[in-house]
């Protein structure tokens, strides 16, 4: 691989990540065109998930295009949609070359759209920066191959892993930098997952603050019998900021309506046992088009996930502060009687932000 291939890529790559959490349920694609040397043309999917990447750097190259080389961080669709195929769009506009960083696993493009643009003799490379653009359409790839979205489990925690006292009390357990940055990961996903315990003790808002105005996560609440508070910030602003409720099978169908006429979805889950089965609620937000949430707990729905091997990543925000055995654990009760039981994951980042320690694992392949 060439340096200035490996160079137009990772940029293509950063502008992919703008549309992350915007783009649902289509991928965050970026792309780069350069001619001669110079840029001409940058593009990445918009929210909503059209126009495609590939099409508004077009747009904004027109006639530059032709002869130039076009960076796409994942195979250019194939298929008629609702807009025509990025492949052809590449086609027309006469590039002589298109650098791609990985296969698309959607069965409607897997491979015809590289053979489209083969077989109108444009020259295709691929495989570059493959595995930052597998991490970057993880979400996506899941959801096209397994029918649910990427989960990010997200715990702020003590140094001895409690995230409140035995009274309630968290906040603020980490510091305004670690807040800050929680926004920005937010922003990155398409929605926001809490269970019903942290929505009636916190009455949060789940929005991303602090980043000016932007797309709004789906906030999505896991609740057996929905039972939620009717005047808290969730349902009074469920018809501007979408709020989907996964619920069990025995929420009253009185407390159901109530929810739906305040602007809310509701979708209806199987039970595991005595709690809504965890892949029932991820096969749900898949079919909604969901590929990427992001959990912020509480400690049963975070046992619950972490259980049923349904995490896809661990971002951990750790404070200098100890708050004892009486403290609320961040992780409910599991079952394991031996550490061979335990889900373990590979560390992939740490740093400090702010008075914090942040640190970020993925699951073991």
């Amino acid at each position: 691989m060439s340096e200035p291939d490996l160079r137009h890529m990772a940029h293509a790559l950063s502008l992919g990540r703008r549309g992350m959490g915007r783009c649902w349920p289509n991928p965050a694609v970026g792309c780069v065109i350069v001619s001669q040397n110079r840029i001409v043309g940058r593009g990445w999917t918009q929210p909503g998930g059209r126009p495609h990447g590939e099409v508004v750097a077009l747009a904004q190259a027109g006639p530059a295009a032709r002869g130039a080389t076009a960076y796409v961080t994942l195979e250019p669709c194939a298929h008629h949609g609702q807009t025509p195929p990025c492949a052809q769009a590449l086609i027309d506009a006469g590039v002589a070359r298109v650098v791609a960083a990985i296969e698309d696993t959607d069965p409607r493009v897997s491979g015809q759209g590289f053979a489209m643009l083969r077989a109108a003799g444009i020259e295709v490379t691929t495989g570059v920066m493959a595995t930052e653009a597998a991490e970057d359409h993880a979400g996506f790839f899941l959801a096209t191959d397994h029918g649910r979205p990427f989960v990010t489990l997200k715990l702020a925690s003590s140094f001895d892993g409690r995230i409140a006292t035995a009274s309630g009390e968290s906040r603020w357990i980490t510091g305004p930098e670690a807040r800050h940055l929680v926004h920005g990961i937010r922003a990155r996903h398409d929605a926001v997952m809490v269970g019903a315990g942290t929505a009636r003790a916190d009455d949060p808002a789940l929005t991303v603050r602090g980043f000016g105005h932007r797309v709004q996560p789906v906030r999505v609440v896991v609740s057996r019998l929905i039972d939620l508070p009717l005047m808290g910030q969730l349902a009074r602003t469920a018809r501007e900021i979408p709020v989907w409720i996964c619920h069990g099978p025995d929420a009253p169908s009185e407390i159901r309506k109530a929810w739906t006429g305040l602007g809310a979805t509701l979708i209806p889950c199987a039970l595991h046992g005595r709690q809504v089965d965890a892949a029932s609620v991820l096969s749900g937000l898949g079919k909604a088009g969901l590929t990427r949430v992001f959990c912020e707990g509480g400690g049963t729905l975070a046992a619950t996930l972490l259980a049923a091997d349904l995490v896809d990543e661990l971002v951990g925000f750790t404070a200098g502060i100890a708050i004892g055995a009486e403290g609320r654990p961040g992780i409910g009760a599991m079952g394991i009687g031996r550490l061979a039981q335990a889900p373990r994951f590979d560390l992939i980042e740490t740093r400090a932000v702010g008075a914090d320690v942040m640190h970020r694992w993925q699951r073991k392949v």
